[in-house]
């Protein structure tokens, strides 16, 4: 009979240094590999007491006092390996840097269960993925789109993941994108609008100044293309979902092939958005340097700029 895997419970000692602490960042500071954001999860599935009282996030220690904290086990993996190819810009023990093509879910969903990048990592990478974002998600930090391109950063271990993700908090990770949007940007320029659902299409993002969270994108112009388009770069100071396709799209230039947020037509017959995440770079986990990938501009990309070049 298969042994289910167990939870494991910390106990701590409040010691006068710690006094007057909140627990969520007490917690945190104790154990480097789970991250704040999940801790505060634990916190609210009552998983963590002081004395015989269950206690939430905000809660302040007290010196003397005994901190339990119960981590459950990680679920067992529902998603199979799978030999997908992966174009990996770079690798080492902590990290992989990949260029995601056209048409890949980053992580599998509710009716996409294979041919995802997580099912091609899970072959690659075997067990050497990190952990945190649970059973669908092993190693994600962040993602891109389904018919976004470009690089992406996967942690192999919590460690890992943990320290890139504050960096993703602390808005101090370089993400470069390049895209072709609708119209003549005549110069460079910043969009800071606050993004949430759309309260006209809950399936949608959009600048929402009542409910959404804050957003900032810079955008930079390359080129102008046939007097119709321009070639642009972006980018991001924050992450919200569909940020630069609700952003460009606020200023009246949204992104060619973007269906959800352009026009219906579709001029050159593509599939998805014409963006690419081009530049990532970041404070490497382990040794503190930064690194930066760039991912070169895939086929249909560079044939577009030709095209319209021309």
């Amino acid at each position: 009979m298969k042994k289910e895997p167990e939870s494991q419970t910390y106990s701590f000692l409040i010691g006068e240094e710690n006094s007057d602490q909140r627990v969520d960042k007490f917690l945190a500071g104790e154990l480097s590999d789970l991250s704040r954001s999940y801790i505060q999860k634990l916190l609210k599935e009552g998983r963590v007491q002081a004395g015989n009282q269950t206690v939430k996030a905000n809660y302040r220690i007290k010196e003397g006092e005994d901190i339990y904290f119960c981590v459950p086990p990680l679920k067992e993996l529902s998603v199979e390996a799978e030999p997908i190819p992966l174009d990996i810009l770079y690798e080492d023990e902590d990290l992989i840097f990949l260029n995601k093509p056209k048409d890949m879910v980053v992580h599998p969903c509710a009716g996409r269960y294979s041919g995802t990048l997580v099912n091609g990592l899970l072959y690659h990478c075997k067990e050497e993925l990190s952990g945190i974002n649970g059973v669908l998600r092993p190693g994600i930090v962040h993602r891109i789109d389904k018919d976004t391109t470009g690089v992406l950063v996967i942690c192999k271990n919590d460690k890992a993941h943990r320290l890139v993700a504050e960096q993703l908090k602390e808005h101090s990770i370089t993400r470069k994108y390049r895209a072709i949007v609708y119209g003549i940007v005549k110069e460079d320029g910043t969009v800071d609008a606050p993004i949430g659902r759309s309260e006209r299409d809950r399936k949608k993002m959009a600048v929402n100044e009542k409910n959404g969270k804050r957003a900032v994108t810079h955008y930079r112009v390359l080129k102008h293309l046939k007097g119709k388009y321009t070639y642009i770069e972006c980018q991001l100071e924050t992450g919200r979902t569909h940020q630069i396709r609700v952003h460009m799209a606020s200023i009246r230039h949204p992104l060619l092939g973007d269906e959800i947020y352009g026009p219906a037509a579709n001029p050159f017959h593509l599939k998805g958005q014409c963006l690419h995440a081009m530049v990532l770079g970041l404070i490497h986990p382990s040794t503190g340097e930064y690194i930066e990938m760039e991912a070169p501009l895939p086929p249909y990309f560079e044939e577009l700029l030709r095209k319209l070049s021309d």
